[in-house]
């Protein structure tokens, strides 16, 4: 295991109390794809082939806090042969695509956690729900702006695609790591 104590120093100023403390409880974290994971770009080439980019520090930061423990889901509107193949490339311990009530699909999967040990991250109004009913509620910069005009607990440093899971994954594991 890597020694993270300098980074927890470098960054431990840049959240509040309040969050790391809600972070400390996480179980699970739960997450949207396109938006999220992605760019939210849909790139399909001249035959119809749909290919995603995804970012190596997101699939990194998924590895730690795996190492940790943690359990991971993937919970998408949309279906996509991509997904299935970064997921399963990843571990990640739950994949549901093609659900457009995500609440539901997620009530309906054996989760043995409590609200307040799930953290999800979303970006659009199909997610609402969702990042109303867990613990730690997160939402990145590129959000569909109804989302910012909701009270959710984070907003990523970085966008969807670029990094933002990586940010809440590097929360996690730093909390739970922190003094």
């Amino acid at each position: 295991m890597i020694d993270h104590s300098t980074i927890i120093e470098l960054t431990k100023d840049q959240y509040t109390t309040d969050l790391i403390n809600k972070a400390k409880k996480i179980q699970l974290l739960a997450f949207d794809v396109d938006g999220v994971l992605t760019d939210g770009g849909l790139y399909y080439d001249h035959q119809g082939n749909e290919s995603k980019k995804f970012h190596a520090q997101d699939g990194h930061g998924i590895k730690i806090i795996q190492s940790i423990g943690i359990q991971t889901m993937i919970i998408s509107g949309r279906k996509s042969p991509c997904v299935d193949i970064r997921g399963n490339e990843l571990d990640i311990d739950t994949i549901l695509q093609g659900t457009r009530n995500k609440l539901k699909s997620f009530h309906e999967q054996d989760i043995q956690f409590k609200a307040e040990e799930i953290c999800f991250v979303g970006d659009d109004t199909v997610d609402i729900e969702l990042l109303k009913y867990v613990g730690l509620s997160v939402i990145v910069p590129n959000s569909n702006p109804i989302l910012r005009k909701l009270d959710f607990d984070w907003i990523t440093p970085r966008h969807g695609g670029n990094g933002a899971i990586r940010d809440i994954c590097d929360l996690i594991y730093l909390s739970k790591n922190h003094g």
